[in-house]
């Protein structure tokens, strides 16, 4: 055990004797550049942000020929504000902090009437810095539609989980004619689309399907 303990003690004389040993320098060798032309830039017809980053409006479904204007309430010059948006839902003040929460960036909307049924188009966009909020919103909003009794829906092809949903019993209120509705949710991207028909008879799955195809069709 002493000598052990006298070995022990011996090396540690002799490291402290030693001159301590420099560490690597913390910067690293500069790279050079690389020389030759920078690809060129996606056109915008293949920058899908190019696209959602300028005016959404013009994302939107044009109002067919013959259609008539709505007669509810539908943001300003096709801008739907946070309060506005919020306002559609039964807890306005809670979808508000959730929207702020998710990062609400702008909503752009669009809507017409016509003998038998009305549309409403919704893109809202979020800024998507910590969640991917797009895609959540749209997978609470299917949520919700398939929870209603008497729902069909299907798949929108070429958007993944993107669905339309007819729902087959009417909404009835004392006094009031009972409304037929169905609706869309689909995603892509940092944009989540809603498309809501209504009317006075059922909705056709073709109608809301095509509505969907074609609004995807221009994102």
């Amino acid at each position: 055990m002493l000598g052990v303990v006298a070995g022990t003690c011996a090396g540690y004389l002799v490291q402290a004797d030693r001159e301590p040993t420099g560490l690597p320098p913390l910067s690293q060798p500069v790279l050079a550049q690389a020389k030759g032309e920078a690809p060129e830039p996606l056109p915008a017809a293949r920058d899908r942000r190019v696209k959602t980053d300028g005016d959404l409006r013009k994302l939107l479904l044009k109002k067919p020929r013959g259609a008539e204007e709505p007669d509810w309430p539908m943001g300003s010059d096709g801008w739907m504000e946070l309060t506005e948006f919020a306002g559609y839902y039964e807890e306005p003040g809670d979808m508000f902090g959730g929207l702020v929460m998710d990062g609400f960036r702008r909503a752009a909307v669009t809507g017409w009437s016509d003998n038998d049924h009305s549309v409403e188009i919704r893109l809202i966009q979020f800024r998507q810095e910590e969640t991917l909020a797009a895609a959540e919103t749209v997978d609470n909003s299917q949520y919700w539609a398939d929870e209603e009794d008497g729902t069909d829906s299907w798949l929108v092809p070429g958007t993944g989980e993107g669905r339309v949903y007819v729902h087959k019993n009417p909404d009835r209120e004392p006094g009031y004619e009972p409304v037929y509705g169905a609706e869309a949710h689909i995603w892509r991207g940092d944009i989540a689309v809603e498309i809501w028909v209504y009317g006075s008879k059922p909705v056709p799955k073709k109608m809301i399907m095509d509505l969907a195809e074609r609004q995807m069709e221009r994102l």
